[in-house]
């Protein structure tokens, strides 16, 4: 079984990634970290940096609990929630689970919600963490 965290490094991720091992546990999976950064002139080198010291922090967290984690760092031009949709798909992951950050209805309407998009498009069951 693979289970993929989208990963971001704040509080509502970490707390994803921990039940996320905790579900590793019981099913005996792997655990999948990826942060997704749309990349082009948009993504600075400080930025890139930050999420890869998030991501060398999950896969410490993971490998603590003794589970089998692989972290990827995703620049493919695309928004997180495709991004993260989409390697879900190609990796044929079992189950999505991603932190969620409290926002209006209005704001998720100006803004969009990548964990909505995740929530939507994704193949296979996401479990969100507030």
């Amino acid at each position: 079984m693979k289970i993929l965290v989208g990963y971001d490094g704040t509080n509502s991720a970490k707390a994803a990634l921990q039940l996320a091992i905790t579900h590793a546990r019981v099913f005996e999976a792997q655990v999948m970290v990826i942060t997704s950064l749309t990349g082009g002139t948009v993504t600075e080198e400080a930025e890139i940096n930050n999420a890869n010291e998030d991501l060398a922090e999950a896969e410490k967290m993971a490998k603590k609990a003794g589970i089998p984690c692989e972290t990827h760092l995703l620049v493919r031009g695309m928004q997180p929630g495709e991004d993260i949709v989409n390697f879900a798909a190609e990796n044929e992951v079992d189950a999505i689970y991603i932190g969620v950050k409290r926002r209006s209805k209005v704001g998720k309407l100006l803004f969009g919600s990548n964990a909505q998009y995740v929530i939507i498009k994704a193949s296979c069951p996401v479990t969100t963490v507030k």
